[in-house]
């Protein structure tokens, strides 16, 4: 009788199926808003390095920041740890090409000292992409890899549109061959590759391209696995699965039904079943210390993916981002909308940055009633082309639409950044920095950086509590409080502090800490990518890595009569029709913190200025003049939040 232990022990007459393991970094981002912690992986990365998998994926992606961020933990020292132990199993990062880590496009040294440091610090192989599939964007990152050493492995961001056809993804990777990828991924970051299309397409990207193939996906629609069926069965020869108490839902289908499937064929996979069981056993206890919510997994499969091909953590964003608007009940228009949203941004694939792009957009529309009322400035730069070439054109009405005068580039966006690293570190205070790593830290998320160096340099016993543990204890609390009849209050909308926590690593921060430590906030800044948490207790001076936050001052001036600035508090019956901010958010009077501002009381604007931001949803609002005058008083001062309607400025 032939058994599944028979079916392994014939696998030396099989043809061998590499798998890359997911559970360190994806399937983690994916379940557990990226919470794990060094000392988890440590305790279970010997097994895991005797398991027998073609590569581990972790590092990159989300895990950057999250690890300074949440975590209070140095990315770097991450991934030496790991490569001192792992010394059986390549080690591999996800890279978002010209956007490294981060959240925008960075200048082409930082990309080679990046790749530099990270090959030096254990870096084996490297999955760049591009949000656009735009080959210029993964020019200077494919390059720094193959000069350091390491295996570049390029990547199709796989979405379904009119514009991509198996032609324009084959031409794709043409593209990435010639600059000298060493094998290529598909990536299908929210799970809608079918069986019959990643059977097409792998057919048709080994007719044209000499280099491995491997499949990336998630089994949010439920056909990851069959898809990889019959992808490794047209030729691929690598997948990406997760330990099973990792894997599922939003994260990558489980290793071990994989191997299962693959025994009763003619690949082998060549995996310790041993190993496995023991790695999966650790998991499984350790899931209920880090899956912030008890059972936040509500459903197995989602297959709406399929109509709006949204991958899963940014449906949880919606939800926050218009219960933070007053607007829930709006969630099934703006999912309508984001497919139209991206037809008029020329079809781009919903991955980081392009997925927050295309979805806070679809949000404000909805919310403002009109399309395109109120247009962040990153939906402006894409439509400039500064994050590269959209997969389709978009129409000349509609970029008029947006830009007004102004037209696309036509080049490689990162040709416009001038060399980063020789400033970068000018008013970096020295005590700070511990290696050149620490340099590469700040110069990709300065504000986020400087929060951990600065909590590092305390001593142990003074340092604040680490917010990921924070979080878990409001989230046991109110997972608690049913039974002692302690609920926590909801917020609007119906979801609780604990709730915003788990669908959005960027709401509910503000909750916990004040009710952790007793604070009475008066400052609470929420966002995303270069900007970060930010909070003031009552009374208290801004910590010095904190943007400065000041009263906005009359323009000192030699006319005569000039107005004062009210105070943010003072009455606006005095003024007809004031400047409204156009949803909930951060008023701002200008675009950073070392730029002035965009206008002070005693200026003269014309219809269609910018005059101030409201940055909502992890996007900055450029707000304009609706006439022109004179500015007669500004109503908030520089970092206060703001509700819908409420009055902003005065223009007579």
């Amino acid at each position: 009788m032939t058994t599944f232990s028979n079916l392994q022990e014939d696998a030396l007459h099989k043809i061998p199926l590499r798998i890359t393991d997911t559970t360190l970094r994806d399937a983690h981002q994916s379940l557990w808003a990226t919470r794990m912690r060094t000392e988890d992986i440590l305790n279970i990365i010997d097994v895991i390095d005797n398991v027998g998998y073609y590569s581990l994926e972790m590092w990159g992606g989300a895990t950057f920041d999250v690890c300074m961020r949440f975590l209070r933990e140095n990315p770097w020292e991450r991934l030496r740890a790991i490569k001192k132990r792992a010394q059986n199993t390549p080690l591999q990062m996800l890279l978002r090409g010209q956007n490294l880590v981060g959240y925008k496009n960075y200048s082409d040294d930082v990309v080679d000292k990046f790749v530099n440091l990270a090959v030096k610090n254990g870096i084996d192989i490297f999955r760049c992409f591009d949000a656009l599939n735009d080959t210029r964007n993964l020019e200077a990152s494919i390059k720094a890899v193959k000069k350091y050493g390491a295996h570049a492995q390029g990547t199709l961001a796989y979405t379904i549109s009119p514009a991509h056809t198996e032609e324009l993804y084959v031409a794709a990777a043409k593209e990435q061959v010639q600059l000298g990828v060493d094998s290529l991924c598909i990536k299908d970051m929210a799970g809608i590759l079918s069986p019959l299309r990643a059977e097409r397409l792998v057919s048709a990207l080994i007719k044209e391209i000499d280099v491995p193939i491997q499949i990336h996906s998630h089994a949010t629609s439920g056909m990851a696995t069959p898809a990889y069926v019959e992808g490794v069965r047209a030729g691929a020869g690598a997948i990406d699965c997760a330990i099973s108490p990792m894997a599922g839902f939003t994260a990558q289908p489980p290793v071990e039904t994989l191997v299962a499937i693959f025994s009763e064929t003619n690949y082998s996979t060549g995996l310790d079943l041993d190993a496995l069981a023991e790695v999966a056993g650790y998991f499984n206890t350790l899931r209920d210390q880090r899956e912030v919510e008890a059972g936040a997994r509500k459903s197995i499969i989602d297959p709406n993916i399929l109509i709006h091909q949204i991958p899963g953590g940014m449906i949880s964003n919606f939800r926050s981002q218009l219960s933070k608007q007053g607007a829930l009940d709006k969630l099934d228009d703006a999912l309508e909308e984001v497919t139209r949203v991206r037809k008029d941004l020329g079809y781009p694939p919903l991955v980081t940055p392009t997925s927050q792009i295309v979805g806070t957009q679809a949000v404000m529309n909805v919310i403002a009633g009109e399309r395109y009322a109120v247009v962040p400035n990153e939906v402006k730069e894409y439509v400039r082309g500064k994050y590269g070439r959209p997969p389709a054109p978009m129409s000349p009405e509609f970029i008029a639409q947006i830009l007004g005068d102004g037209t696309p580039i036509d080049h490689r966006p990162a040709d416009d950044i001038e060399p980063m690293l020789p400033t970068v570190t000018d008013e970096l205070d020295p005590s700070y920095v511990r290696d050149d790593e620490d340099i590469l830290s700040y110069t990709i998320f300065p504000e986020v950086a400087l929060e951990y160096f600065s909590w590092r340099s305390l001593p142990e016993a003074e340092r604040p509590p680490i917010p990921a543990d924070l979080e878990y204890a409001e989230a046991t609390k109110a997972n608690q409080s049913d039974a002692a009849q302690e609920t926590v209050a909801p917020q609007e909308g119906g979801i609780s502090p604990a709730q915003q926590v788990h669908e959005n690593d960027y709401q509910g921060i503000g909750y916990i800490v004040s009710q952790s430590s007793g604070l009475q906030l008066d400052e609470l800044t929420i966002t995303k990518g270069d900007f970060s948490l930010s909070l003031r207790a009552k009374g208290a001076q801004p910590a010095a890595a904190t943007p400065q936050v000041a009263s906005v001052q009359p323009k000192q001036a030699d006319a005569p009569a000039e107005p004062s600035a009210p105070s943010p508090t003072s009455s606006v019956e005095a003024y007809e029709d004031p400047v409204r901010s156009p949803l909930t958010g951060t008023f701002y009077t200008s675009s950073a913190p070392d730029k002035p501002d965009f206008v002070q009381v005693g200026d003269v604007v014309q219809e269609g200025d910018v005059v101030c931001i409201v940055e909502a949803m992890k996007l900055f609002n450029e707000i304009t003049a609706p006439k022109s005058g004179t500015v007669q008083a500004i109503f908030v001062s520089n970092g206060d939040a703001v509700e819908k309607d409420a009055p902003l400025l005065a223009i007579e």
